[in-house]
């Protein structure tokens, strides 16, 4: 009998250390960043935008954000730029503190008869808005986002 109990102890213990290797990571394998693109192309939607991405961050605070607008979404990334809460740029700052990188479409700045300097200094200008979302999406494997 005391055979026997000791041998399902044995046969337990092996069972446990075996759940134990096979729940390890395997060795080598980094965990993946967390990368994602919100799409903005309508200023109305900046705001809540904005408040999804600091839920975001307070969720997972290494995720890299990127956020591209064109068309009417650049607007509240223009000098000045304002709303009934105040200006847009104190939350844009705050977020760009938090690591968070804004990219303005030059297609759309072009077509308003814009230059770059009417950006915001937290924002970049990229060539074309949505070919940066593609670029991101296709080439670097960000997720996207549309608030």
């Amino acid at each position: 009998m005391k055979y026997k109990q000791s041998l399902m102890l044995a046969l337990l213990a092996a069972a446990c250390s075996m759940t134990a290797v096979q729940a390890a990571p395997k060795p080598g394998l980094a965990e993946v960043q967390e990368k994602v693109v919100y799409h903005i192309n309508d200023a109305s939607v900046a705001r809540v935008a904005m408040r999804n991405i600091e839920n975001h961050l307070d969720a997972s605070p290494e995720a890299r954000i990127v956020v591209v607008t064109h068309g009417k979404g650049i607007d509240f990334l223009l000098n000045d730029a304002k709303d009934d809460k105040g200006p847009y740029q104190t939350q844009v700052a705050g977020l760009k503190n938090r690591g968070v990188d804004f990219r303005v479409c030059r297609n759309t700045l072009n077509g308003q008869k814009l230059d770059d300097n009417a950006v915001i200094f937290e924002a970049g200008v990229v060539p074309s808005g949505v070919a940066e979302l593609g670029k991101l999406q296709a080439r670097e494997g960000f997720a996207y986002i549309k608030p």
